[in-house]
Formats: C-alpha cells, sequence, structure tokens
C-alpha cells in the first residue's frame, strides 16, 4: 500500500513555534477571512494564520472590531481552516465573549474550536482576563495572547495610539506578559509599542513573541493581508510595508471589464459557446 507524502506539506504546530523561536527563526504570520485567500497565504508557506477579529472590519466596513460576534468569527475561521493545510490557524476570540465570565469564556471558546475547526485561540489582555486564560488553558485549548495596542479596548484607550510609552504601563505589560508565560500561553502578540520594550519583552519569555508596530527585536511578524497587498489604499500606519497595490490591479481589471462589455468584445467567438 502507498503512502507517498513527500507532496504533503508539515502541519504547523504550537510546538513548532517553539522550536523556531529556540532557534533564532522568525515567524511569519498573516490574517486570512477566507477560503480563497486562505489557500494563497497557506500555499506561500506561511507558518501562522491569524482569522482575526479584524473581519469586521475589512469585510463588513466597521470602524472598530467590537461588531464581530461569535457565530461570524466561527464563520470566518470554518472557512480559513478548510483551505489550509500547513499553516497553524489561529482564531480571534470576539470581544464579549470571554471578559469577566470565565465559564462563558470557556462555553465560548469551546464553541469556536469545536465549529470552526481553528487549531489555537488569541484574547486580548493581561491579569483583567486571567481567570479566563486559566479556564481556557485548563481545559487544553492553547491560546495565544495579545498585549500592548487592542483593539477590543480602543474606547478605553481613547484611539489607537502607541502603548506603554510610560514606565509604569511598560512595566505593566512586561509583567503580564510574564503571567501570559507562566499560566500556558504557547505565543504572544505584542501590538504598536516601542521596538526597544517589545525586543525585552522577547528576550524575557521562553515563548514566541509576534509583533505588529513593534520593531524587528521580537520572533515574528503579522500584518493583515489586504493592509499588506494594498487593497485598503486609505490605510497607511507607519508599521506598515505595503507588498503590492492591488487596488490598482483590480481597479484596472475592472474599468477594462466594463469597457469590453459595452464595446461587445466580450465574450468573443473563443469564449462562446
Amino acid at each position: 500500500m502507498s503512502t507517498n507524502t513527500v507532496d504533503k506539506p508539515r502541519k504547523v504546530t504550537t510546538a513548532t513555534l517553539r522550536k523556531m523561536k529556540e532557534a533564532g527563526e522568525k515567524i511569519a504570520m498573516l490574517t486570512a477571512y477566507d477560503y480563497s485567500m486562505a489557500r494563497l497565504v497557506d500555499g506561500a508557506g506561511m507558518d501562522v494564520i491569524l482569522v482575526g477579529d479584524s473581519a469586521t472590519n475589512v469585510m463588513a466596513g466597521n470602524a472598530t472590531t467590537l461588531p464581530m460576534t461569535l457565530d461570524e468569527m466561527i464563520y470566518h475561521a470554518r472557512c480559513v481552516t478548510r483551505g489550509t493545510e500547513r499553516a497553524l490557524v489561529v482564531a480571534d476570540m470576539p470581544f464579549g465573549t470571554y471578559q469577566g465570565d470565565a465559564n462563558a469564556a470557556l462555553h465560548n471558546a469551546v464553541r469556536l474550536m469545536k465549529e470552526s475547526g481553528c487549531e489555537a485561540l488569541k484574547l486580548e489582555g493581561g491579569v483583567e482576563i486571567a481567570d479566563s486564560l486559566k479556564m481556557l488553558l485548563s481545559a487544553g485549548i492553547p491560546v495565544m495572547g495579545h498585549l500592548g495596542l487592542t483593539p477590543q479596548s480602543v474606547n478605553k484607550f481613547g484611539g489607537y495610539g502607541i502603548r506603554a510609552k510610560e514606565e509604569a504601563e511598560a512595566a505593566k505589560l512586561l509583567n503580564d506578559a510574564k503571567m501570559l508565560e507562566q499560566l500556558g500561553c504557547f505565543a504572544l502578540v505584542l501590538e504598536k509599542i516601542p521596538a526597544a520594550l517589545a525586543a525585552r519583552v522577547a528576550q524575557s519569555v521562553s515563548i514566541p513573541v509576534i509583533g505588529i508596530g513593534a520593531g524587528s527585536g521580537v520572533d515574528g511578524q503579522v500584518l493583515v493581508v489586504n493592509d499588506m497587498l494594498g487593497m485598503n489604499d486609505g490605510f497607511r500606519p507607519k508599521f506598515l510595508r505595503r507588498y503590492a497595490d492591488l487596488s490598482t490591479v483590480i481597479n484596472d481589471a475592472l474599468a477594462h471589464y466594463i469597457t469590453d462589455v459595452k464595446d461587445v468584445t466580450f465574450p468573443s467567438p473563443e469564449e462562446s459557446y
């Protein structure tokens, strides 16, 4: 019986990420929200795909991540897992599904994992959500932490400015990072904090630290796929590098299609039955 697995990619796991940090290999992480994009991102060799609650911004046009519901997240995560073979798929727990009630957090987390097939969850916050983190981790759910700018707290922060610039907030962030490691989180995202602080955190914990707007001294990077591909022309924060200009490519293609339809050059005889 043939057991040929030559072409099958090796699955990335939480243990893989730990080994990558130990070996000094940087971790590439990117968002995806649907099957087609997930296939492309995974096929490129991405290490981690994040099904971010930013889907409610990118896919639904909401101004913040707060409107994302658990059912919507399950839908997006299910689509992504169907399109992924290699990457570790991590899904955000939406706002309101884990804060304040650890038992409710476990119920919602189990639903998200069982109904979507994702392999890990990401939660925003430190000591404030410790009870929910303990509940999830004790149930065997892999958890990725998220500190610094936590978009679900945008109304608390009063905007999306850089976090942990002051000594007290920086000290709390470092303590929270160590707590997340001690509780059993397998990795940590740091968003929009000073590069020197992010590097210090990465050196202070054994778990992988993924940055977004946190400099290069961390263990990997994450961006929103639509932003780095240039599909969101109006969003240009300092930390974003655009690797393509798909908004121009798509607009040109659409204009060409409209012209061809109106000029009756599409479909051609060769494209007709």
